[in-house]
C-alpha cells in the first residue's frame, strides 16, 4: 500500500453490540487506528468495545450517521489523520478493499474515492429489490448533488485528510451521503470510485434501510436541493 501517514477508519455506529467488535478487530488486524463515534446507542455497543484498542467517542443523544461521520472526522484530523475511512460498523464492508482504495486515491491522485457495488470486479449478495431502489436513487442524488455515481449510497469512502477538512457536514440523517457528494463538488475535490465487496448478512438484512425508507430519502433529496 502506497499511502503513507496516519490512516484513520471512522466507524458510526448505533446499537451495533452484537457486530461492532468483529468489525473493529478485522480492522485493527489491518493496523489501522480505528475511531469508533457511538451515537447513543441503546444497548452494549459501547462495552464490547472496551478491551479493544480504539478511540472511542459517544453521543449524548441520537444525532444520526452524518452526524456521527462529522464528529469522527473532527476527531481524526484533531489526531493528525493524514487519511480517513468511512466504514460501517455492521460487518458488510471488508476491511481488504481499503488498501487498493488507498493505492487508487495516490495513484490516480484523487482527494476522495468511493465505494462501488455497481462497478466491474465488485461482488455483492444485494437483495434484488434494494439493487433496483439504489440503481434509481442515483440519479436523485445526481440532481441533488450535481455528482453522478454508480453507487452513491455506500458508506465506504477514502479521502485525505485535507478533503476531509472541506467535508463540513450538516445533514445530521439520511442525506448526508448526498450532501458530502454535493461538498466534492462545490470544493472542486478530484474524485474517482472503486469496486468493493459487500456483504448482506441475515444481520444487516434485518437491521438495514427497508424500501419504505428509501422512499423517504428520496423525498428527503428533493427537499435537499429545494433548500440548502
Amino acid at each position: 500500500m502506497n499511502a503513507p501517514g496516519n490512516i484513520f477508519i471512522i466507524v458510526p455506529c448505533f446499537n451495533e453490540a452484537s457486530v461492532v467488535a468483529n468489525t473493529v478487530v478485522n480492522l485493527l488486524k489491518k493496523g489501522y487506528r480505528v475511531l469508533v463515534v457511538d451515537d447513543a446507542s441503546a444497548d452494549d455497543t459501547g462495552t464490547a468495545l472496551q478491551q479493544l484498542p480504539v478511540y472511542y467517542v459517544r453521543h449524548a443523544i441520537n444525532l444520526g450517521q452524518g452526524a456521527a461521520l462529522r464528529t469522527g472526522i473532527s476527531l481524526a484530523l484533531e489526531l493528525g489523520a493524514d487519511f480517513i475511512v468511512t466504514f460501517d460498523a455492521d460487518g458488510q464492508h471488508d476491511a481488504d478493499d481499503i488498501s487498493p482504495m488507498l493505492n487508487s486515491l495516490v495513484q490516480n491522485s484523487a482527494e476522495i474515492v468511493f465505494g462501488s457495488r455497481f462497478l466491474p470486479g465488485s461482488q455483492s449478495n444485494i437483495p434484488g429489490t434494494r439493487k433496483l431502489v439504489l440503481r434509481f436513487a442515483r440519479y436523485f442524488n445526481y440532481f441533488a448533488s450535481g455528482i453522478l455515481l454508480t453507487d452513491a449510497n455506500n458508506g465506504l469512502r477514502v479521502m485525505t485528510g485535507k478533503a476531509a477538512s472541506k467535508l463540513l457536514i450538516t445533514e445530521n440523517r439520511s442525506t448526508h451521503s448526498a450532501q458530502i457528494q454535493s461538498l466534492v463538488k462545490q470544493s472542486n475535490l478530484c474524485y474517482a470510485e472503486y469496486p468493493v465487496n459487500v456483504t448482506y448478512t441475515v444481520y444487516s438484512r434485518r437491521k438495514g434501510l427497508k424500501n419504505i425508507n428509501s422512499v423517504r430519502i428520496l423525498f428527503d433529496l428533493l427537499l435537499f436541493k429545494v433548500f440548502r
